[in-house]
């Protein structure tokens, strides 16, 4: 993690939140107990997909340490994934690596079944001709890809060009089972909002996904409105938490007696849960419908 990310707000907030203090030797082994006990607590969920973050890589494929604000590596997330059996390895990579399909191949033979972008922040362009290959790779082993869409508000932005969900459309052109993160939503009015093109390519393309995560925050509330308004995208969200982004309930849509109930639950993956459990229109299909996405059967 870069200084300007560890000494920025969102951050701080959430060591604070967490209980981490600086200078804290083990803070890897503090945050995995942690997580594995606010799983533990939430028994509504079968197990979480923790996802790898790669580095910023130039277009000559090569690293660039100098610009990357947050990197976890593919090897630290398997590890976490034998360890525990409620949390399954997403792995990360950056599509202009020299070896991006090749290290693909290697996480599928771990046993990934999924694929963390976020193109903002790691500086690439889904639509760019050098990420072919990799789509080829990934539709050839079904392995589905979540990518970022929308604003990013958490971590610094090194391209904000990169948000609109329209530039994976080569992804899903070439049979890649894609979710896009957040469904294109802004935080911020002034902020652009690209919900509306997430909606026509979940209409237009059969494996075209969008996740929740996130849609918890006030400023995104609209987002999951807007997208349980329409027939197709209703039946295409998968359930995520952004954890750990605090959640805070739609009072106008769950009601204040729902909210206050939820506000009480200190574990904000669970409470999370519980805001959606009140939603209209995320019941049924919607918790199960990320294991189909990735293939993981019942």
């Amino acid at each position: 993690m870069s200084t300007a990310l560890y000494r920025s707000v969102p951050f701080r907030f959430m060591r604070w939140r967490l209980g981490i203090r600086d200078g804290d030797a083990h803070v890897d082994e503090t945050l995995e107990r942690k997580l594995v006990e606010l799983l533990d607590a939430t028994p509504e969920l079968d197990a979480a997909m923790i996802s790898a973050f790669d580095a910023v890589h130039r277009r000559d494929g090569s690293i660039d340490l100098a610009r990357t604000h947050l990197y976890v590596k593919n090897d630290y997330i398997f590890d976490l994934a034998k360890k525990h059996p409620k949390i399954l390895a997403a792995a990360s990579i950056h599509p202009y690596r020299r070896d991006a399909v090749a290290e693909l191949e290697r996480c599928v033979a771990l046993g990934t079944r999924m694929i963390k972008w976020l193109p903002i922040v790691q500086d690439f362009n889904p639509s760019d001709p050098k990420c072919i290959p990799f789509y080829e790779a990934l539709a050839h082993h079904g392995i589905t890809l979540l990518s970022h869409t929308g604003a990013e508000n958490a971590l610094p932005n090194l391209d904000k060009t990169t948000a609109d969900p329209m530039l994976l459309r080569p992804a899903l052109e070439r049979g890649v089972k894609v979710i896009m993160a957040h469904c294109g939503s802004r935080l911020y009015p002034w902020e652009v909002n690209h919900t509306e093109n997430f909606i026509r390519l979940a209409n237009e393309f059969e494996h075209c996904y969008g996740d929740t995560s996130a849609l918890n925050v006030p400023g995104r509330w609209y987002a999951l409105t807007r997208c349980l308004k329409d027939p197709v995208a209703r039946t295409k969200l998968v359930h995520g938490s952004d954890w750990p982004i605090l959640p805070i309930p739609p009072a106008k849509t769950i009601g204040w007696r729902a909210s206050r109930d939820a506000m009480r639950e200190m574990n904000w993956i669970r409470r999370d849960v519980l805001i959606k459990q009140q939603i209209a229109g995320l019941e049924d299909d919607y918790w199960t419908r990320g294991a189909k996405v990735l293939g993981l059967g019942d």
